[in-house]
């Protein structure tokens, strides 16, 4: 069984994990890469891709473009780009030639389709019914009640809120905690399931909760945690 039998609590994160965006930003830059016959290692989008999950993840790269460029504007995003494209392999005089001119079209032809996994809402159900108290944290900015009422996700949680809501973002421990309160668990007894290793892993362990990675794409080999490559996992007869 995935979950460990001391866990009487599960949180989980929204994007990535619950939801997916088809295309991924991601997904759509190497396209416009390959169309632009650019040469890239195979390592380069899982590279790539560790880079941009370590960037959200509240640090100082990010703290210091936003200081720099503004907070997302277009030379934030430019500049941004341009970081992507190092940590794919590109050379910074590459980089810096090719960002300015991709960055309108991937604005213009990226235009993803939220979408849910098959196995997410059985799962849930499931979950639910074996009377594991649930919740939602996610480390949005603004509430998500009519999207998760959108996804049907409503009935699923005991509670759900953002990050923006309380002002604590992921990987701080405060918002695993606040989630810990609301579900009136221990830490110990309480598992989060997220699919980004420096927020979701490393922000739930600091606060004391048992993390699971959820890593279809094997993002992050080197783990060091339980990892899981389909929601479903979560239920062993599934």
């Amino acid at each position: 069984m995935a979950i460990p039998i001391q866990i009487n609590a599960l949180l989980f994160d929204l994007d990535g994990t619950l939801t997916y965006q088809h295309p991924s930003s991601l997904d759509m830059l190497f396209t416009i890469l390959d169309e632009h016959q650019v040469p890239l290692m195979a390592t380069a989008h899982r590279d790539t891709l560790q880079f941009v999950y370590q960037y959200w993840a509240n640090s100082e790269h990010a703290a210091q473009d936003m200081e720099m460029y503004g907070e997302f504007t277009n030379e934030f995003w430019v500049h941004y780009l341009k970081r992507k494209l190092w940590a794919a392999g590109l050379s910074e005089l590459q980089a810096a030639d090719l960002a300015p001119v991709l960055q309108p079209i991937l604005e213009e032809r990226y235009q993803p389709v939220k979408m849910v996994l098959e196995d997410v809402r059985p799962t849930l159900k499931e979950l639910r019914t074996q009377g594991y108290t649930m919740g939602l944290v996610t480390n949005r900015s603004a509430p998500i009640h009519e999207e998760l009422e959108e996804y049907g996700f409503i009935p699923y949680f005991d509670f759900y809120f953002t990050a923006g809501e309380i002002n604590a973002w992921k990987p701080d421990p405060e918002i695993f905690e606040h989630a810990i309160y609301l579900a009136e668990s221990l830490p110990e007894e309480t598992t989060y399931i997220g699919d980004n290793y420096y927020t979701d892993v490393v922000g739930a362990r600091a606060a004391g909760l048992h993390p699971i990675l959820y890593d279809p794409r094997d993002t992050f080999p080197k783990a060091d945690c339980q990892v899981i490559t389909r929601i479903s996992d979560l239920c062993s007869h599934m």
